[in-house]
């Protein structure tokens, strides 16, 4: 129990945190949508590698976009990118570790999704069984009619009638799920073996002065973000209260009206009367917001 307060407070501590756990819950859930998902494979030539192609393709680029979408960086790099100058100059490099911090994690889910699929091997064979040549294995059936491209377009379809007592669709599936995870391995060695270099060259190329600067820049922005935030509350609040008491204060003072008076109301009232009589004055010209703005810049 206390290991999971832990998790908990960590991911709550920073909004990069958070990023980070949104987009691990995102691989577990293209990991559970996979699982969950009953592929039936066409057993078409002219079919198969497209439906194939394409439930390993179309999931990881939504995944992709769902993460881009869910990624607090995302919000925090198109407001530095957009926002206007004022006293304070735009920093390129925060912008690009801002974008390379959402691409990274945006990426996550969609890899796990097609390792998934190599590692299974299901889709796999499904689009490229019928490169197999199929001398390489015996037992191909040749009563059934069929030419020899469709009868591997149906290797994928173990209920099939033209492989029943044959040994034949289990040898290619095998071959074919060898390929797949051979290839799924592969991918992900290198992307162990690219992060473990990136991690070691990267010092030698980039100034460590200029990288803590930039993330300090791009933690002051989230930071920055969220303040503005819970200020704007804080002060609509303060403002719609304002409001409120006025209402009801002018309608107490409406003849025709007659209503019991809270105690919040009796108190604004009291601490009204002792200054000068306050009204409310909001903004209203955008030169106003602009002042406002550069003098926060």
């Amino acid at each position: 129990m206390d290991r999971l307060k832990l998790v908990l407070q960590y991911f709550q501590s920073n909004s990069e945190s958070i990023s980070n756990g949104i987009c691990i819950i995102l691989a577990l859930v293209s990991v559970k949508l996979y699982t969950s998902f009953d592929f039936n494979c066409p057993c078409l030539p002219q079919y198969n590698k497209l439906y194939s192609l394409s439930v390993m393709i179309v999931p990881p680029i939504i995944l992709f976009f769902l993460g881009v979408l869910v990624n607090r960086h995302t919000g925090v790099m198109m407001e530095e990118w957009m926002r206007p100058i004022g006293n304070r100059s735009k920093n390129p490099a925060v912008v690009k570790y801002l974008f390379s911090a959402m691409t990274q994690r945006a990426l996550l889910a969609p890899m796990v999704w097609i390792l998934v699929t190599l590692l299974d091997g299901k889709i796999f064979i499904c689009a490229f069984s019928v490169s197999v040549d199929p001398a390489l294995f015996s037992g191909l059936p040749n009563n059934t009619g069929l030419d020899v491209i469709k009868i591997m377009a149906k290797v994928p379809c173990k209920e099939d009638v033209i492989f029943r007592n044959s040994s034949f669709r289990k040898a290619v599936s095998r071959y074919v799920r060898c390929y797949s995870q051979a290839v799924g391995w592969s991918i992900l060695l290198f992307l162990i073996v690219l992060g473990a270099m990136g991690r070691l060259i990267k010092p030698y190329f980039d100034d460590h002065a200029t990288s803590l600067q930039t993330r300090y820049w791009s933690n002051y922005l989230d930071v920055e973000q969220k303040l503005f935030e819970e200020t704007c509350v804080l002060h609509a609040r303060d403002f719609a209260r304002k409001c409120v008491v006025q209402f009801f204060e002018d309608m107490r003072e409406d003849a025709v009206l007659r209503l019991p008076q809270p105690l919040f109301l009796r108190n604004s009232r009291e601490e009204w009367e002792d200054k000068e009589e306050e009204r409310l004055h909001g903004v209203a010209k955008w030169e106003q917001v602009d002042q406002l703005l550069n003098k926060c810049s």
